[in-house]
């Protein structure tokens, strides 16, 4: 596995990019409503997107907020399921990642 440090290093940058990001959404869903009843329309679909963009964006916020709890733990890297070490090319892709693949396939079912 990498050095944790590089994993840490790109998890704090994805978190600074994600609360920039979910900030952003925030004030464009602020934003005052169109008045002619068809912008509004287009406007509240876009208010949907951003709404599941801003959901999911939280929820990735959580799973780095937890990776780097493990990482204080001494625990990152090894699967909260089966205790086994995750694989290093899923932390690549994934570094928040709490499961190992086995694990994250067997919990899509």
């Amino acid at each position: 596995m990498r050095p944790v440090a590089e994993y840490v290093k790109r998890l704090k940058d994805r978190r600074s990019w994600l609360r920039a990001r979910l900030s952003q959404l925030e004030q464009d869903l602020d934003a005052p409503a169109p008045s002619d009843s068809q912008e509004r329309a287009i406007e509240r679909e876009g208010d949907e997107v951003l709404e599941s963009l801003g959901s999911a964006g939280l929820d990735e916020l959580r799973a780095i907020d937890a990776a780097l709890a493990r990482v204080e733990q001494g625990t990152f890297g090894i699967c909260v399921e089966c205790g086994e070490e995750i694989e290093e090319g899923r932390l690549d892709i994934v570094p928040h990642a709490a499961l190992c693949s086995a694990c994250a396939r067997e919990r899509l079912g």
